[in-house]
């Protein structure tokens, strides 16, 4: 699995292509190959972009999680489902995103397209700016998502 570190700011052609930074190329795994998929995020306006590797392992902690025949669950999966795309990296290392999705997230001519461990983030460059969490709120929350772990294993 990849671990992609890192962002970067890229241009959006006329055509909803982007090209994939070389850095994150060198980051993939070569089992991922040239293929990805790309959904709009749950909890942000912003697209999450998939290698097809890490898109299966994601498919497979649904699965694990999922019975279809729930009627809440079937409800999660439309919508987890609801406009994904599979994509190919072109000869020129590009990716064509469907416009669709790029209108979503408010994506016209700048995109950061921001490293997340196994997937990455792209952004509309002006609401990526946007994102503004304070050092001390982000320790914060470091804090309480993290703790202290000598703690936690005594309190488990």
């Amino acid at each position: 699995m990849a671990t992609f570190i890192g962002d970067y700011t890229c241009k959006v052609d006329e055509k909803g292509r982007i090209t994939l930074p070389s850095t994150f190329k060198k980051q993939m795994d070569s089992a991922s190959g040239d293929h990805f998929v790309v959904k709009k995020d749950i909890f942000e306006k912003c697209l999450v972009l998939y290698p097809f590797d890490e898109w299966e392992r994601q498919n497979q902690i649904i699965r694990e999680r999922i019975n279809p025949y729930n009627k809440e669950h079937n409800k999660f999966l439309r919508n987890f489902y609801k406009g994904t795309a599979e994509l190919v990296l072109d000869g020129n290392g590009r990716l064509l995103i469907p416009k669709r999705l790029l209108d979503q997230v408010e994506i016209s001519r700048e995109v950061i397209m921001a490293g997340q461990d196994g997937k990455i983030e792209i952004w509309a460059k002006h609401l990526y700016e946007q994102i503004d969490e304070t050092e001390d709120d982000f320790a914060s929350l470091a804090e309480k998502i993290m703790g202290n772990p000598e703690e936690d294993r005594k309190q488990g």
